[in-house]
């Protein structure tokens, strides 16, 4: 009866979002009404800004890493591609629900732990039905080591206890497994919190550096120069991956720019650097 309740009093009339603090299976999400956008909202996990979603324009993304991801994601492929997309980490669906809009006939699985956070998700967002968006409740490194060879496009980890990823998600042996659920040009995407010393960003840009041909960075300089604590997003593929002259101009132009790494600015970066290991 208690999670009866819960689940009705995070329910809104309409099924809209509800603000306020609610349970979920793995502590609490507040959902927060943006101040500078009527029809925006944020949602906290267990404290930390986790997602925003705008219910009018599914294409806007403000948090500067997903627009990097998602501007990597286009630069990669037409809008007309049938793209195949596995989210590790669910948070509010905002990338996904941004590539829905972006590539109409995309086929996506979010994949998300918490399988009460799911349920408050689909009840309070526009969120595209199956076959187009699911979302399934389980364990990113488990789900993904059941899927079949060459059956993704674009693999996004963006998954975290509290400021750090799971070490089971980093390592070289679960890359590997990434790598072959990709098709043979998909491109395997990680979203790396780190510290100024960059030692996280390094070993895994050096791990998903072991396991795929080509690998690029993009963060912002003050994050590059090692003077704050951020984001820094790795990604790798067996095709040519960041060559695209446009994508190094879309991320400069953004509200907070950001500078695409590629080729020897990689080998440097993970220079010395341990590969991550179960």
């Amino acid at each position: 009866m208690g999670r009866q309740r819960e689940r009705r009093k995070a329910e809104s009339p309409d099924g809209g979002p509800v603000p306020g603090i609610h349970s979920i299976d793995t502590g609490t999400c507040e959902l927060v009404p943006d101040r500078f956008n009527p029809n925006g909202w944020v949602l906290h996990i267990n404290g930390v800004p986790s997602s925003h979603i705008d219910l009018a324009d599914p294409e806007r993304l403000d948090f500067e890493y997903m627009r990097w991801i998602g501007s990597l994601t286009t630069s990669q492929w037409p809008v007309t591609f049938r793209l195949r997309a596995l989210h590790l980490g669910g948070g509010a669906c905002s990338l996904a629900r941004s590539f829905a809009a972006k590539f109409p006939d995309a086929r996506q699985v979010v994949v998300e732990l918490d399988g009460a956070l799911a349920e408050l998700v689909r009840t309070w967002f526009d969120l595209p039905r199956a076959p187009l968006l699911r979302i399934r409740v389980g364990e990113a490194r488990a789900v993904t080591e059941s899927l079949s060879d060459s059956s993704r496009d674009l693999i996004i980890r963006d998954v975290f206890a509290g400021s750090r990823t799971p070490v089971p998600l980093t390592t070289l042996e679960f890359v590997e497994q990434a790598r072959r659920v990709l098709d043979p040009a998909g491109v395997y995407v990680v979203n790396c919190g780190d510290s100024p010393d960059l030692a996280t960003a390094r070993r895994e840009a050096a791990t998903i550096s072991a396991a795929f041909t080509n690998t690029v960075i993009i963060a912002d300089p003050a994050m590059l120069k090692g003077r704050r604590y951020g984001n820094v997003i790795i990604a790798g593929s067996d095709a040519a991956l960041g060559e695209d002259p446009g994508l190094a101009r879309e991320l400069l132009g953004g509200g907070v720019p950001a500078h695409l790494w590629r080729g020897q600015q990689v080998t440097r970066f993970i220079s010395g650097a341990a590969v991550l290991r179960d």
